[in-house]
């Protein structure tokens, strides 16, 4: 850092500038401080003012803490640097700050909020609450920690006590509060589905539709129109049947097999032609592009599109004709897509399965629930079935990583509370519709990276070196190594989830092997899927709920009719016709592709996260009736401050805080453990914890070590 100027107290400043009387004393007071909020100046309370050199300042985004501290992430950093929570008087999680760093010999670094340059959050929610004649806000958001005023004008009939969502119209400075206005009442903290409005309005998401929206959406009716089946592949005759959970209300996928005269499979994918009803820049688009996806609750849905759409006229039922796009794939008996061509059909599903069904149907474990499928259909079934198998042995020569995370099933009441909990059993049938859209989802990468159209990738790289460092130290301490040294494949991996199969640890050491992944994202380059073990993969399955899918099927479609365009003009041409040329369907280059990669990501995270939290308050709402009992549990995670701990069966995780572990209990980071003299704390261990308390408001859950 450079060196900063020689300091001076504001009667130095006034004498030099001869400054004289107490209203130009006053100015200069305010200037000063006006200089010092911009910036330029640093005030000390033993030294005065300093100017201050530009090198030491550094702008980046705040993370708050809910205890009341901060970091700030900058490109000039690569750790988050400190701020004290008395520099967090007038700053909002995420607001873009510039920060001041005066190094100290011998210290730590001094990091002083200089000025907030762009504020990121413009609503809270909270709780409405009242204090003599003013209102105030009580966040739901633990990591806002600033007072929050309401304006009694503005309450739009709410009454204290009610969940609120408000809008701020000023922000706190160094003499106010920050000021908010109602802009929606939501109800009491315990109507039924409140924790979603909440975590909705938190993330500035509403599961409301425009007026114009749905008028939009409905215009174009309940059935498919003639016209709209015109010059379009006819499969109606085909019995393809959906396969999805018993509470399943948009249908994206049908599928259809039968044998070749060759020996080989024929498999044809039908997904929902979203694309036809929806086109670029419409109303409807724009709606759907900043939603980005579907966000899925326990029982409940926010769809990208409007119910008429989403669950209605795009949604493949039953019995009835729907528009889709074809991914029609040729398999050899080895698993190996040999041929694929992409159409614009119709088809007319013959049955709507459930999992269970499905799975009781070709593998017979259940006649009551194989009695309840079509005798017509089960042929098709065993086909379906006899094809996964030979996915499923392609997908281990692939390599593939075989990750098996356990899932739980939410049991709720009418209040749409959690009533019970149980663990999610995949069958056969999940698996074979997995391996069935993984067939499609690559066939339609390879599509698009042959024809060079600029679109969305889904990639996913290998582990980052800090993650492997860390990895490959814990698994050192088991007795165990990864290959491939700097850069592991798939298949390294999968290697060592084969040697670990009988070890009582191995749930354990699989969640650290998915750790050191990092995150798929959307992206206009083909990087590959390294967890999938694909040179190259697409999102083309789901265009009802993910808006990546939607533009990857207008780039199909732009394909398929230039190709017909062009048969087209040659037959014309033969036949000395002039040709009409339409214009481009796919308004999309490079530019347009990179920015909606970024937008993507973001909104498929940012639906992650509002549904871990809405899960989390699920959870922590439905552990308060267990205060004071004890639970079998595995330590799942070991930090600095203590020990996560993962309830068996049931999946609640929680914290064992490490002032209530034995007095010189310390965290050793590489091997992933707490020790101490009396004990050693290891990731994986069996331990029996006993329920302290719970947070709802920060939706944690505190443990006791019996």
């Amino acid at each position: 850092m450079g060196k900063v100027d020689h300091s001076l107290q504001r009667e130095q400043i006034a004498r030099t500038l001869d400054l004289k009387s107490p209203e130009q004393k006053e100015a200069l007071r305010r200037r000063l401080r006006a200089m010092e909020r911009d910036g330029q100046l640093m005030f000390d309370k033993r030294k005065g003012y300093h100017l201050i050199d530009a090198k030491s300042l550094v702008t980046g985004v705040i993370n708050i803490h809910p205890a009341g501290f901060g970091f700030v992430d900058s490109d000039t950093s690569e750790k988050g640097l400190y701020l004290a929570k008395n520099q967090l008087n007038h700053v909002f999680d995420g607001d873009v700050v510039q920060l001041y760093i005066k190094s100290t010999e011998g210290q730590k670094s001094y990091n002083q909020l200089i000025k907030v340059i762009e504020h990121k959050t413009t609503h809270i929610t909270g709780e409405l609450t009242r204090k003599g004649n003013t209102f105030y806000l009580i966040p739901d958001n633990a990591k806002v920690l600033l007072q929050i005023e309401v304006d009694g004008d503005f309450l739009l009939g709410a009454k204290t006590g009610q969940c609120v969502n408000t809008k701020i119209v000023e922000y706190p400075d160094y003499q106010y509060n920050t000021l908010v206005e109602v802009t929606e009442v939501l109800g009491y903290p315990q109507d039924a589905g409140m924790e979603i409005k909440l975590a909705l309005r938190r993330h500035g998401i509403t599961e409301y539709w425009d007026e114009q929206l749905v008028a939009c959406a409905k215009q174009f009716g309940d059935d498919v129109a003639a016209q709209d089946k015109v010059s379009r592949v006819d499969y109606r005759q085909l019995p393809f049947v959906t396969i999805d959970g018993s509470d399943a209300k948009d249908f994206d996928d049908a599928i259809y097999c039968e044998k070749t005269e060759a020996g080989n499979w024929r498999l044809l994918v039908a997904i929902a032609d979203v694309s036809h009803y929806i086109k670029p820049g419409d109303i409807l688009d724009e709606e759907a592009q900043a939603r980005g996806t579907s966000i899925y609750f326990p029982g409940h849905v926010v769809p990208m599109l409007p119910h008429s759409l989403s669950d209605g006229l795009c949604s493949l039922k039953p019995k009835v004709d729907r528009l889709v796009m074809v991914c029609d794939m040729t398999i050899n008996l080895k698993g190996e897509v040999v041929n694929c061509v992409f159409t614009e059909g119709v088809i007319h599903s013959h049955a709507r399965l459930t999992y269970d069904q499905a799975n009781a149907a070709v593998t017979a474990q259940s006649s009551q629930l194989a009695k309840q499928v079509d005798r017509k259909i089960l042929p098709h079934l065993q086909c379906l079935y006899q094809l996964y198998h030979a996915l499923s042995y392609a997908r281990g020569k692939r390599g593939a990583i075989e990750f098996s995370s356990q899932e739980q099933h939410f049991n709720l009441t009418d209040e749409r509370k959690i009533a019970s909990m149980s663990p999610v059993v995949r069958n056969v049938a999940h698996k074979m519709v997995e391996e069935f859209m993984l067939c499609a989802n690559v066939a339609t990468a390879e599509f698009l990276n042959k024809h060079k159209i600029p679109t969305l990738f889904r990639v996913h790289s290998g582990p980052q070196q800090k993650k492997l460092a860390h990895l490959r130290a814990f698994l050192s301490d088991k007795g165990l190594s990864l290959g491939g040294r700097d850069k592991p494949t798939s298949e390294h991996y999968n290697q060592l989830l084969d040697n670990i199969g009988q070890r009582s640890d191995a749930s354990t050491i699989k969640t650290m092997l998915l750790r050191s992944q990092s995150r798929a994202q959307y992206s206009v380059k083909n990087e590959g899927h390294f967890g999938l073990a694909y040179a190259a993969y697409g999102h083309f399955t789901s265009p009802i709920r993910r808006y990546p899918d939607l533009l990857v099927h207008r780039a199909i479609r732009a394909k398929i009719r230039k190709n017909n365009e062009q048969n087209r003009i040659q037959r014309a041409v033969s036949w000395l016709v002039k040709p009409k040329v339409r214009g481009s369907a796919y308004p999309y280059g490079v530019p347009e592709m990179t920015k909606l990669a970024l937008h993507c990501t973001k909104q498929s995270q940012q639906a992650d996260e509002v549904s871990r939290e809405v899960e989390s308050w699920l959870k922590c709402q439905y552990m308060q009736q267990f205060k004071d009992q004890s639970f079998n549990a595995t330590i799942s995670n070991v930090t600095n401050f203590g020990l996560f701990v993962e309830i068996d069966q049931i999946g609640v995780e929680g914290l064992v805080h490490i002032s209530n572990l034995p007095l010189d209990s310390s965290f050793v980071p590489e091997k992933q453990c707490i020790n101490s003299n009396k004990q050693r704390f290891i990731l994986g261990d069996k331990v029996k914890i006993r329920l302290n308390k719970v947070d709802l408001k920060q939706r944690k859950i505190d443990f006791l070590l019996v």
